[in-house]
């Protein structure tokens, strides 16, 4: 891998090698945190997690061909070669960092309380019209995650695109130090880890604190139709572009014509001109990362028929917004991650179905003392948007029945314990024509029930 020699390596993470000095010159051929993931010459770090310690690992992994191991605990008297650091987590950032700054490419940082995966997404389409690009696989946007996506940059890459996720103060500047981004994306600050950093004007704090980090003559862009967003003034002598459907942003849509499930018409303004298209995939806030993805474009050179294109070949990803069509339902599956400003988001969509309108929703996680009641709170909003029946599952979804019921008690409404519950009575709580969202935070494992839903 480009620069990533024993030595520099032990040079970049401050750590002190152990081990035959004539490996110091070598280039390892890839570096991983999982001993299940090896290859000849990788290198091996070693992290200390809340149910495995990877320092057990070490002595099978350089057996397996490893060509070096990155430790936080002396090994003693071994002829296994080693660097010893202070945090291992440290050193996998500080390599990567590494290795991210022995490439002159152009990288586009994304975070934001909601909408981060699907905004990244809609970027790299829209900028794959014009370069080759790299992004952030799956949800590997945390602080061993981005690391991991960073050491997938080969020398044909020409943008990267990288998600950034956080929900602890000081996270931030530990992903934004290793991306050094380019462009600075924030989709939204809305209440998603309030556990953790208490109010919205911490989680604002915390988010922009990427741009410390941007490169010289690099752009902000930010959804101007966020309140807080909409009030950031220059940062680093940098004026944002603002995107949205309020007045000044620079880029914005009109003409806003939902096409049930199939997706949404617009026509997009820009700086450079205007147009008419398609987004695929059906919600207003798929017309916002449409905008994100058109005001990306536009700072990076492309052209309105590029940026169209790259909007209206959006291709889908599953647990994310992703419309399954069967003989017997349309299932919208966004079962990936949920938190209250999704959930309603993902309503909102649901109900731009022709039929009968199911929510199958679960536990939605990290929401701190107010838990109950956000999740209450998604149960008015699925009765006061007439959504025709609600099937919970998970302690903190009985909630959401809570609150369909008071205000919708003659309308279906069931909780269940879990996914075992609900799965076998599948059968008879759809109907033919049943429009049907899946959604809830990652840990409930919803993709059973979107695969049990394919097969009924």
């Amino acid at each position: 891998m480009k620069n990533l020699t024993i030595e520099n390596i032990t040079n970049a993470c401050g750590g002190t090698y152990h081990g035959d000095p004539s490996l110091l010159a070598k280039e390892v051929s890839m570096v991983t945190i999982d001993s299940r993931r090896l290859a000849d010459d990788c290198l091996f770090v070693a992290i200390h997690g809340e149910r495995v310690n990877g320092h057990k690992f070490i002595p099978d992994v350089i057996r397996q061909g490893a060509l070096c191991a990155v430790s936080e605990e002396d090994l003693g008297e071994t002829s296994d070669p080693y660097i010893l650091v202070d945090s291992t987590a440290q050193a996998l950032l500080d390599i990567a960092k590494l290795y991210r700054d022995s490439f002159d490419i152009k990288v586009v940082g994304i975070s934001g309380s909601v909408g981060k995966t699907s905004t990244k997404e809609m970027i790299a389409s829209v900028l794959s019209q014009k370069f080759n690009v790299h992004k952030t696989q799956g949800n590997l946007n945390s602080e061993s995650g981005l690391p991991l996506t960073v050491f997938d940059l080969r020398e044909e890459h020409e943008v990267s695109v990288l998600e950034m996720g956080i929900n602890h103060f000081g996270e931030m500047r530990k992903l934004s130090t290793v991306a050094s981004p380019d462009i600075c994306v924030i989709t939204n600050i809305g209440v998603a880890h309030l556990e953790f950093l208490k109010t919205q004007e911490g989680i604002l704090h915390e988010k922009t604190q990427m741009f410390q980090d941007m490169k010289n003559g690099g752009s902000i862009i930010v959804n101007g139709d966020d309140p807080l967003l909409a009030e950031l003034g220059p940062v680093k002598g940098v004026q944002p572009i603002f995107y949205g459907t309020s007045s000044g942003c620079s880029v914005s849509a009109s003409g806003i014509v939902p096409m049930g499930l199939r997706g949404t018409s617009c026509r997009i303004h820009t700086p450079i001109g205007e147009f008419d298209c398609t987004v695929p995939t059906p919600g207003m806030h798929m017309v916002s990362n449409a905008l994100a993805g058109a005001a990306v474009g536009y700072v990076m050179g492309l052209s309105c028929e590029e940026i169209k294109a790259g909007i209206e070949h959006l291709s889908f990803l599953p647990g994310r917004n992703n419309i399954i069509q069967t003989e017997k339902s349309i299932i919208l599956d966004d079962c990936y991650n949920a938190n209250p400003v999704s959930m309603k988001a993902a309503i909102d969509v649901l109900n731009l179905g022709i039929g009968r309108r199911v929510a199958i929703v679960g536990n939605m996680g990290e929401l701190g003392e107010n838990a109950d009641n956000l999740h209450r709170e998604v149960g008015a909003y699925l009765a006061q948007t007439g959504v025709d029946a609600v099937f919970a599952v998970g302690d903190l979804a009985r909630s959401i029945t809570d609150g369909f019921q008071e205000l919708a008690p003659k309308r279906c409404a069931r909780w269940f314990a879990s996914n075992e519950e609900l799965i076998p009575l599948l059968k008879d709580l759809i109907q033919d024509g049943d429009n049907i969202l899946v959604k809830a935070s990652n840990s409930m494992h919803f993709s059973e029930i979107v695969s049990a839903l394919q097969n009924l």
